[in-house]
């Protein structure tokens, strides 16, 4: 075994491969991960650019090409709004909680989602909640989701004894409780009314308003971003609160800070489209298997890319393949739940 140092970094060389102390575990693995990044991009590219192109009736590069290409681009905006949101806000979340199982959404952003939506047309008629599409509506269910999460943050993390897990539960209660408050409003609706609610409660990228970019691509981004410079880090977050504070991290700070920053992109991603329950989740156990590193740096991009090909490609596959796209989402969560039921048995625990 040989032992030298390169590029600042320590590297073991051994008979056979040599190792480094950096990202990724040998260079092969790095080279590896680029050439999965690289072939990502251009899948999602491909996919995006068939979305707005294939089956266009008029003749590309004219103007009326463009039109058309234009009014589909809203769609897929809004996915990758989503697949920034969900990719980061997953990875994120399962790093603070170290937990891989759980979804931010055990928080209960889409029971309030629900809730907000079923009482909509519950007290108002199919007609407040088609007034209720404004950018205004907007911003006050992505408030009401983040606010939410903010009063069980400084509630239960912020004390002298913090304790996730209790958050956790927390979630899981006033999530059910949503759901049995939106359940009960269903039940005393007309069956017209109900028909138009329940279209609504579905995830898609046809519930997106162009209107509402503005506010939710700078939200989206913002945060995003917010996490993306927090890599370094969710590194040490992810060793545990007693390594993160024997190395000199403030843990519960950091912690909490990336708890609000993964609200805020679910909250985002909620109002927008609508619930996503295991995309965040099979988006991620996805990237975790071929990213081949820890190191949030590259494990953020690797997952954007992963949930932008799986939004893009599946909504052209049952677009122009299967002519059936209102079972998108549909598909989506029956793979998503398959693979948690699947990482659940394999693991044998929460």
């Amino acid at each position: 075994m040989l032992r030298s140092s390169f590029g600042g970094r320590a590297v073991v060389s051994t008979a056979t491969t040599p190792r480094s102390s950096g990202a990724f575990a040998t260079p092969r693995a790095a080279r590896r991960y680029w050439l999965l990044l690289i072939a990502l991009v251009l899948v999602g590219g491909a996919a995006g650019f068939g979305l707005l192109a294939y089956s266009n009736p008029m003749p590309f590069g004219t103007e009326k090409f463009w039109l058309i290409a234009e009014r589909r681009l809203n769609g897929v905006i809004a996915m990758a709004v989503v697949a920034v949101c969900q990719a980061v806000a997953t990875v994120a979340f399962h790093t603070v909680t170290n937990n891989r199982i759980i979804t931010p959404s055990i928080m209960g952003f889409e029971s309030l989602y629900l809730a907000i939506h079923t009482a909509t047309v519950y007290f108002f008629g199919v007609t407040g909640l088609l007034d209720a599409r404004n950018t205004t509506m907007f911003l006050i269910q992505v408030a009401l989701m983040v606010g939410l999460s903010l009063v069980l943050y400084a509630w239960l993390l912020t004390g002298k004894n913090p304790d996730m897990h209790a958050m956790l539960l927390v979630g899981v209660v006033i999530g059910g409780g949503l759901g049995s408050v939106a359940t009960f409003m269903q039940r005393m609706l007309t069956p017209s009314e109900f028909d138009v609610l329940t279209a609504r409660l579905f995830g898609s990228v046809n519930n997106a308003d162009p209107q509402d970019f503005p506010v939710a691509l700078p939200l989206c981004a913002i945060a995003a971003l917010g996490l993306i410079l927090l890599s370094r880090r969710l590194n040490i977050v992810a060793l545990g609160r007693d390594a993160a504070v024997g190395l000199g991290v403030n843990y519960q700070r950091h912690a909490i800070a990336a708890l609000i920053l993964v609200s805020v992109l679910m909250a985002v991603s909620t109002a927008l489209v609508g619930p996503m329950t295991f995309l965040g989740f099979l988006v991620a156990t996805l990237t975790y298997q071929i990213a081949g590193t820890y190191d949030h740096r590259y494990v953020f991009p690797m997952a954007i890319s992963v949930a932008f090909v799986v939004l893009a490609g599946a909504y052209f596959l049952m677009n122009h393949v299967f002519y059936a796209q209102g079972v998108v989402s549909i598909i989506i969560e029956l793979v998503g739940g398959s693979v948690f039921l699947l990482v659940i048995l394999r693991k044998g625990r929460l």
